[in-house]
């Protein structure tokens, strides 16, 4: 009996789903710092990410939706739909709650805190989760920086200091063409390459993953 064309679908299978996973990515989660691996080409060595001059922590909760993001490992399970939920506890801490669709179509919940490490500008976070190693502390460096946020707060780039992780927020799963092109200038103005950013599929925005760099 042959096997073989077997073989080969799964094989393509296991490939075409490879390429899926890399691309999903969770919001919030505790951005660990390291080397600019994503940065852009021209972006100053050892920049850091920069903060916006001004959050207003209480029109930033609620309810955000990943449209866009640089892959990271520790968020594989997650297929589409991916959202952040973010309520205020006190002053200095923020509850986050993050959701999505798994690739078997379950949801996945993880409930963490953003602790507010820069009170100057509001826009710089230590995100933390107890049920993660090595994620689980509420006290450190910031990695959670709002990058870039629009004036009507509908949607939001944040990342981590070295650019090895970053996030499209929006308060709308919808994302049309034009706010495509202008969501890539943005990322690319604040030092990411736009190649390794990828799409997330969400109601009425991408129906796929794919490099920013091609929408």
């Amino acid at each position: 009996m042959n096997l073989s064309p077997k073989v080969d679908s799964a094989q393509r299978f296991r490939r075409i789903r490879g390429l899926a996973v890399a691309g999903a990515v969770l919001i919030g989660a505790a951005l660990a710092a390291a080397p600019t691996a994503s940065a852009a080409p021209g972006t100053a060595a050892g920049q850091p990410l920069a903060p916006i001059a001004s959050l207003n922590v209480e029109r930033y909760l609620g309810d955000w939706n990943q449209v866009a993001a640089v892959p990271q490992p520790f968020n594989l399970v997650c297929a589409r739909d991916t959202k952040a939920n973010y309520q205020l506890i006190d002053p200095t801490n923020v509850r986050v709650e993050n959701t999505c669709t798994t690739w078997t179509g379950q949801t996945n919940r993880i409930v963490g805190n953003a602790r507010v490490t820069d009170p100057i500008t509001n826009a710089q976070l230590h995100v933390s989760f107890p049920q993660i190693p090595l994620q689980n502390s509420a006290d450190g460096p910031p990695n959670y920086i709002v990058t870039y946020i629009a004036d009507d707060y509908s949607w939001a780039l944040v990342g981590n200091p070295g650019r090895s992780a970053g996030f499209v927020l929006s308060r709308s799963p919808a994302v049309d063409a034009a706010q495509w092109q202008k969501i890539r200038s943005v990322v690319e103005d604040r030092g990411y390459n736009s190649c390794l950013v990828l799409t997330a599929p969400t109601p009425g925005g991408a129906t796929d993953i794919r490099p920013l760099c091609t929408v």
